[in-house]
């Protein structure tokens, strides 16, 4: 499994946005919309490969 590196107030961004990308592509037919699945499974899964690779992480450090 992947390590956890997307925090909660971005969790919720990605999300959100992913959603209403997603919702934008079934209602309007918007095939570009269909990224939306890339944030809605990042957020969801709460690691992101792009962050990982640039060595970013905003999730909060527990101590």
């Amino acid at each position: 499994m992947m390590k956890t590196n997307v925090g909660d107030i971005d969790r919720i961004l990605r999300i959100a946005l992913g959603i209403i990308l997603v919702l934008l592509a079934v209602e309007n037919g918007w095939t570009w919309a269909w990224i939306g699945l890339i944030p809605l499974a990042t957020g969801g899964l709460a690691t992101c490969p792009l962050y990982s690779m640039l060595g970013m992480n905003t999730c909060k450090v527990k101590k």
